[in-house]
């Protein structure tokens, strides 16, 4: 979903005035501060609150799913005191991962900041646009807040671990150049508790989730045509991270990635730590995209190589967006040897062109 989120917001902050902003850059050595960092960060481009999760059903039946807002700050002048000023504009989007249906549910909402109908706060994570929410009580918990025309999430997610900033401290390179980069940091091993509404039925769930929170101004290579990324909570209480940019030729521009143990003990991943390999490959019927659904990651942490083949929760995952201005791509739930979590390719279609 990050791919398609991205476009459309990129190109609704396509200039509309003479003179670009200057977007903030994301810099090293730039310590987060928690609460404030995990509401919005108004003077970046883009920035992400991105939550994956596996769900089961009180008759053990698995889900996956997805809730993502979007903030962009377009080219608009922000000094503008016209309430009509589109300076911010907030986008979501919610997607459920069903076998018994084999293809994605989703669901998505988009305005500008303001008018009451849209906010994202800045001292703290509160989304709002018209009936959908993402927002971390006094306690910690964030409650989401979602629906398609075919499905609704009603879910709770408890933190069960302190956060795990990507990178350096948080500063997450994603190219040869260091512009390239984001703010970054994760919550994983969520607590999930709630409900599920499909075919007018609401359904009980519980499960595990995963928190992604990146804000940046630039971030992609000119040569990448996509990336593939996995967030995994594993069995142990450990987490990992691990994400490639590619080339055409299907090489790594960058890797990057984490691996946290049960204990708490990090191992930040460099480039030359991470490894991906195919075990199977899935191609669409509908775009004859062939896409790497069973994917093996390997990491080199304490010295040691350990790999994870990624199984997807059925093969058919793909979303294709072209009718809303954005691109094809894959993103699924997944399972492992002594994991779970999400997987997302981009770029199998044809370039990824933000």
């Amino acid at each position: 979903m990050r791919a398609l989120l991205l476009a459309l917001l990129l190109a609704l902050a396509a200039p509309a005035v003479a003179l670009a902003p200057a977007y903030a850059p994301v810099r090293p050595g730039v310590a987060l501060i928690f609460p404030m960092d995990h509401g919005a960060h108004s003077a970046f481009r883009t920035e992400w609150w991105y939550v994956t999760g596996l769900l089961k059903t009180a008759d053990g039946k698995d889900l996956g799913f997805q809730v993502t807002f979007f903030r962009s700050r377009t080219a608009a002048d922000p000094a503008n005191p016209s309430r009509f000023n589109p300076d911010q504009i907030l986008f979501a989007h919610a997607a459920l991962s069903d076998p018994a249906i084999g293809h994605l549910l989703h669901g998505q909402r988009i305005a500008r900041q303001g008018f009451g109908l849209a906010h994202a706060s800045t001292t703290d994570t509160d989304l709002v646009i018209d009936d959908w929410r993402l927002k971390r009580g006094a306690n910690g918990v964030f409650s989401a807040r979602a629906a398609g025309a075919d499905f609704r999430l009603d879910l709770d997610l408890a933190p069960q671990q302190n956060v795990l900033l990507q990178g350096d401290h948080g500063y997450s390179r994603k190219g040869p150049n260091p512009a390239q980069a984001s703010q970054y940091y994760s919550l994983p091993h969520l607590a999930v508790s709630g409900s599920v509404v499909r075919g007018g039925k609401r359904v009980a769930v519980t499960g595990e989730a995963w928190l992604d929170r990146e804000w940046f101004s630039s971030l992609l290579d000119p040569t990448a045509v996509g990336w593939d990324w996995v967030g995994l909570n594993l069995d142990d209480g450990g987490t990992l991270m691990a994400f490639m940019i590619r080339d055409k030729a299907g090489k790594p521009i960058w890797n990057g990635g984490a691996i946290r143990s049960a204990s708490g003990a990090l191992t930040t991943l460099g480039k030359d730590d991470v490894a991906w390999g195919r075990a199977r490959t899935w191609r669409s019927p509908r775009t004859q995209a062939a896409y790497p659904v069973e994917r093996v990651v390997s990491v080199r942490s304490g010295g040691q190589w350990r790999r994870w083949t990624l199984r997807p929760l059925f093969d058919d995952q793909e979303l294709d967006s072209r009718a809303a201005g954005g691109p094809v791509y894959w993103e699924g739930a997944v399972r492992t040897e002594g994991g779970r979590g999400y997987l997302e390719l981009t770029g199998y279609a044809g370039p990824l062109k933000l």
